[in-house]
């Protein structure tokens, strides 16, 4: 599908990376990684043909279809969700104006005979067959299906695109690009601003995508269950390993072992010849000998290790003094905006050294309730913090918010106080901002530069209890690493507002769920309310049915099952019964091995044929779960 030959990109004459060479498959679904500013995004820019590249070739099969989901889009004004995902059927719409003219005309036409009304005719069916070939009929299903998926209720579609955030509307754009049938797929970042339902209803959508996938992403889960392929850019070159993430990571420190070892060896007999080549040549007789050991040496292509580019952040959080017992206490918390009612009746007691999660579909109101804690926004009811509390907030959009025009080194000077402006440029060096990086102005940086930058500003001011609102958005997998071992080792209190389901394994004690206006309390981590939510789920569907088969009983005419029916309806609860807890059962053990590789990763996934093991669960999940839809079904047609 694409060729990719001795690419280069150089900006102000460095090479941003150069030669690289890779092929792109049918079938792949390639996980691009690398640091922030290594050039991913630019990457997928050449590829798309937004920019192009300084050297090197790029060969495109015939007719080949590419969508791009870049991270900056622009709407045209005055068009609802739909008018606007219905976009991506340009064809499509095309042949529905030519019909609703081809139709007009033949409907005030009345020389029937002549050739232009013919014509008309064959317009019609030529039209109609190419309508019906490009789904036509389907077009408007598959579309509300898509959004749905992606978090749209049915009552968003006739509202105007200006009135959603940006997350939102990236979100619509994303929807575009599934519907419109690419050969290839390029997608920057596709779930920085999805919610945890709709990140597992895109990993199902594209592990089934027939063509080529490249996409951007820091969610190691997300790589790991969607691609079979990583290509890693790293000082300039790429790594490229027919393996999603963690099985890459093995296989490239498996690869770097061997190289050092060969290249120990190479050493080794290198030194040995010199040494032959200094005893021989200052002897006559043996100097042929010398001169025939030094064109070997010559010829020795020198084995070279692959280097890794190592620098990492250095974070610390700090307690400023310590609070009292009770950090936040709430009562009958309300919170609208106009008729939309986000959060109503809310009680919450947060005590001190609580480590929290906030989860839920957005919109549902666990961004507002980050904001009410610190008092950014107004509402209804009470809300105290307790005594000695200091909030450090980090917000969602807080890397945005950055002047575009003051450098980085002005943007720390200004929030800096007396007791810490001295240390700012030792706190900027710990965040990879050294040297002239500090001259940068805000508007260069790329979103993760951004967003160390926004928490090395956040570190100026004192706290105890740290609030953060999608704190990894942007973040390559090291930084993140670095963040979540830095939270970990926080000593205050921690509420996360995260979609990351990697990033808070084991971060948090406590899930907080936020669905229809009310929060519910899950105590364990993510996985444990992941776990606990699909079950719900199953449990609300079982209750469907049986409300569902408790009305149809009330009727006069009631449908009576015979008893092989009663028999047979049974044997197939059971079955769903068993299933469950097989799911259940399969679920923990996913857990449990989940924890492992974050609290050891190398000694664990060194056991044999882990991965395969793990693997292979998974996918007996994804089996049961299918199972139990099917059962599911024919338990409903009981009723």
């Amino acid at each position: 599908m694409l060729n990719v030959h001795n690419l280069t990109v150089s900006f102000m004459g460095t090479d941003l990376f150069s030669g690289i060479t890779f092929k792109l498959n049918k079938g792949d679904r390639i996980g691009l990684i690398g640091k922030n500013g290594a050039g991913k995004s630019t990457l997928l820019k050449v590829l798309s043909k937004d920019i192009e590249s300084s050297g090197g070739t790029m060969a495109f099969d015939k007719d080949v279809k590419m969508g791009f989901l870049r991270q900056d889009i622009d709407f045209v004004e005055g068009r609802t969700i739909l008018e606007e995902a219905y976009q991506a059927f340009e064809e499509i719409k095309e042949i529905e104006l030519k019909l609703d003219e081809i139709n007009e005309q033949l409907a005030t036409r009345t020389d029937y005979e002549s050739e232009a009304y013919t014509q008309l005719i064959h317009d019609l069916t030529d039209n109609t067959e190419r309508y019906e070939l490009l789904g036509g009929y389907n077009y408007q299903g598959d579309t509300e299906k898509i959004l749905q998926g992606l978090g749209f209720q049915r009552e968003d579609f006739d509202k105007l695109t200006d009135t959603f955030s940006g997350g939102w509307r990236m979100r619509i754009e994303l929807a575009k690009l599934l519907l419109q049938n690419n050969d290839i797929l390029l997608l920057d970042e596709p779930t920085n601003h999805l919610d945890i339902e709709s990140i597992i209803w895109l990993e199902n959508f594209l592990k089934g995508y027939a063509g080529a996938i490249v996409l951007v992403s820091h969610d190691k889960m997300f790589l790991d269950n969607v691609t079979n392929r990583t290509i890693e850019i790293s000082l300039g070159q790429i790594y490229d390993y027919k393996k999603p993430y963690s099985q890459f990571l093995l296989l490239r420190g498996e690869i770097k072992e061997k190289q050092l070892q060969a290249q120990k060896n190479q050493e080794k007999e290198i030194k040995q010849k010199q040494q032959l080549i200094d005893k021989f040549k200052a002897k006559a007789s043996k100097a042929s000998m010398a001169q025939s050991l030094m064109k070997q040496l010559d010829k020795v292509e020198r084995i070279e290790v692959d280097q890794d580019d190592n620098a990492a952040m250095n974070v610390r959080f700090a307690i400023s003094k310590e609070p009292g017992k009770i950090i936040v206490e709430a009562e009958n918390l309300c919170k609208s905006y106009g008729d939309k009612h986000v959060l109503e009746g809310i009680d919450l007691l947060i005590e001190r050294n609580s480590k929290i999660a906030f989860v839920g579909q957005n919109g549902q109101g666990k961004s507002t309730l980050a904001k009410m804690m610190v008092g950014e926004i107004p509402f209804e009811g009470s809300l105290k913090l307790g005594h000695n509390v200091q909030l450090g907030y980090f917000a969602q959009n807080q890397s945005e918010e950055l002047p575009p025009e003051k450098t980085v080194l002005e943007i720390m000077e200004d929030a800096a106080t007396d007791t810490n402006r001295m240390r700012v440029r030792d706190m900027l060096g710990s965040f990879l901002f050294g040297g002239d990086a500090v001259d940068k102005k805000a508007k260069v940086l790329s979103g993760g530069e951004r967003n160390r930058l926004a928490l090395c500003k956040l570190l100026l001011q004192p706290f105890n209890v740290l609030i953060m609102d999608e704190p990894t958005n942007h973040l390559d997998i090291a930084s993140k690493t670095v963040l979540k071992e830095a939270l970990n080792n926080f000593n205050g209190t921690l509420i996360v507002v995260s979609h990351d389901r990697d990033f808070l394994q084991g971060l948090t004690t406590t899930v907080y769920g936020f669905k229809d206006k009310e929060i519910k309390e899950y105590l364990g981590d993510i996985d444990y309310f992941l776990e606990q939510h699909k079950m719900e789920s199953l449990r609300d569907a079982e209750k469907r049915t049986v409300v569902k088969e408790e009305k149809t009983s009330d009727k006069k005419e009631a449908y009576q099952l015979s008893k092989e029916q009663e028999k047979q309806l049974k044997k197939l609860k059971n079955k769903l019964s068993n299933i469950e807890t097989e799911i259940s059962k399969l679920e923990s053990e996913i857990e449990k091995s989940d924890l492992e590789l974050a609290e050891n990763y190398d000694e664990v996934s060194a056991r044999p044929n882990f991965f395969e093991k793990y693997k292979a669960k998974k996918a007996k999940l994804d089996t049961l779960m299918e199972d139990w839809e099917k059962v599911e079904a024919e338990v409903s047609n009981f009723s």
